[in-house]
């Protein structure tokens, strides 16, 4: 006990070590101000990081559904085209109806016909198919769905029977326009079944025969997949209703011009030639002088 009280106060009176003592107190470290510039700067690039995250996960949470709605709408049309390029007419009442629907606020058009774009599969069976698309509201959400009827047997009634298939759901639209060459319209076919008005003078190239092709419209919720609330499960209603997404395409019928070019053939094997018939009076087919 001794020793160490006396080596301690040595140390305490001893110039040597006390000079140590002292000058390894004096080395410098870092002040508070350094200290607080540091930690901000330490914050601001946490804080950047975090942004640029947060960023990427809200950037990856807009673009995957949106992959989702190019793939369906990809889909969609590539079925659709492939069907009314090898259109055909439907029966011998319709050739090839085309119907301009609202379902409240949403346009919902009707597209029936027949198509040689079917393999077969069953007995009884060839590639003459019996086709309509046409939209249904969804019954999980306010979105709609586009079926196709399909129906390979001749049936008596040309717009039912058959199965249906989905093409594509996340819908909030579906627009046809049909094409006779010249103009674009709405509807085509005598869908009511009255035909052309006596009185009317105008001439409706849409309510017979089949058109040179048809345009396709298609409208898509942007984010199609429900955000469920996780207390209840339950679906949140949207409050900022993004625009929808719109994809078109046109569709040429390969097989349109066939009816009226085999029509038009006919008239002419049916009518006599007339440049080489006498006219009467007619001083050059040798009458009397």
């Amino acid at each position: 006990m001794n020793c160490g009280v006396r080596s301690g106060a040595y140390g305490m009176f001893n110039p040597g070590v006390r000079r140590g003592i002292e000058s390894g107190h004096g080395q410098r470290g870092f002040t508070l101000i350094e200290i607080v510039i540091s930690s901000a700067i330490m914050a601001l690039i946490l804080v950047s990081g975090y942004a640029c995250l947060n960023a990427a996960v809200s950037s990856r949470k807009t673009i995957e559904p949106r992959l989702e709605v190019f793939q369906n709408a990809r889909v969609a049309m590539s079925l659709m085209t492939a069907d009314l390029r090898a259109a055909c007419p439907l029966s011998k009442d319709y050739d090839f109806l085309g119907m301009h629907r609202m379902l409240g606020e949403v346009q919902a058009d009707n597209l029936d016909f027949a198509t040689h774009n079917y393999t077969p599969r069953r007995p009884r069976e060839g590639d003459f198919c019996q086709t309509s698309f046409f939209l249904e509201k969804s019954p999980e959400s306010t979105l709609y769905t586009l079926w196709r009827r399909r129906n390979p047997r001749i049936g008596l009634d040309p717009l039912a029977g058959g199965s249906r298939e989905e093409i594509a759901t996340g819908l909030v639209g579906l627009k046809f326009e049909y094409s006779d060459g010249y103009e674009w319209y709405d509807s085509w076919g005598d869908i009511e079944g009255r035909g052309k008005l006596q009185s009317s003078r105008r001439e409706r190239y849409n309510v017979d025969g089949m058109p040179e092709a048809v345009r396709i419209t298609l409208f898509f919720d942007p984010d199609p997949r429900p955000v469920k609330n996780q207390l209840d499960g339950s679906e949140p209603a949207k409050t900022a209703k993004a625009p929808p997404l719109v994809f078109q395409t046109v569709a040429r019928l390969n097989l349109s011009a066939l009816p009226r070019r085999n029509a038009t053939q006919s008239t002419d094997f049916g009518t006599a030639p007339t440049g080489n018939s006498a006219t009467p009076g007619n001083p050059n087919q040798g009458g009397s002088q």
